[in-house]
C-alpha cells in the first residue's frame, strides 16, 4: 500500500508504449470513489469488485502493465490468475511511504492510525507478495525513473 504501483506502472507503460490498467481505477470508474464503496459496501464488497476488475484486466491479452490495489493479492482467485502473469513486487518500508500516506489521507484501509495500520497490512501482505512475485524491486530511496530503469533491466533479462 502506497508503494507507488500506480505511478510506476503508468510511467513504465508510457516508456515502453504499452497499455496501462489500474484496477483500482477500473473499480472507481464503474462504481464510484473507493472510500464511498468502502462506506456503502464495506471491505468485503470492495474486494469482490476488485477481484472482478483484476480478472477483467488480466483477461485482456493486449500487452501491457497492470497495477493492482495493495490488497488485491489476498483473494485466492486473484492469486491463481497472477500465477499465469509476470508479477513484480515493489518492496518498500514505512519511512518511504509515510509522506505518501500523509499526503493522500483517503485510504480506507489506513483509517484511524495510518502508521499502525500500514505496518499491520504490510506484515500480512508481504508473504503473499513474495510468494507471487517473479521479481522484487527494493524501491527504498529510489525515484520513479530509477525504479523503472531497474524494472526494465530485470524484465529484459528475464525475457
Amino acid at each position: 500500500m502506497a508503494a507507488g504501483k500506480s505511478v510506476v506502472g503508468r510511467e513504465l507503460a508510457a516508456r515502453h508504449r504499452l497499455k496501462f490498467t489500474d484496477t483500482d481505477q477500473l473499480v472507481a470508474d464503474s462504481h464510484g470513489p473507493i472510500p464511498e464503496i468502502f462506506a456503502a459496501r464495506g471491505e468485503c464488497g470492495f474486494r469482490e469488485l476488485e477481484a472482478r476488475s483484476v480478472a477483467a484486466a488480466l483477461a485482456d491479452k493486449t500487452p501491457g502493465v497492470i497495477s493492482l490495489g495493495g490488497g488485491a493479492v489476498l483473494d485466492t482467485g486473484t492469486q491463481q490468475l497472477l500465477r499465469r502473469a509476470t508479477v513484480v513486487f515493489l518492496d518498500t518500508d514505512l519511512e518511504t511511504v509515510l509522506p505518501r500516506i500523509i499526503r493522500s489521507g483517503n485510504r480506507p484501509m489506513l483509517a484511524g492510525d495510518p502508521v499502525r495500520r500500514w505496518e499491520e497490512l504490510a506484515k500480512t501482505r508481504r508473504p503473499v507478495y513474495e510468494s507471487l512475485a517473479d521479481f522484487t524491486i527494493d524501491t527504498r530511496g529510489l525515484a520513479v525513473p530509477a525504479v523503472i530503469d531497474r524494472l526494465t533491466t530485470i524484465l529484459n533479462e528475464g525475457a
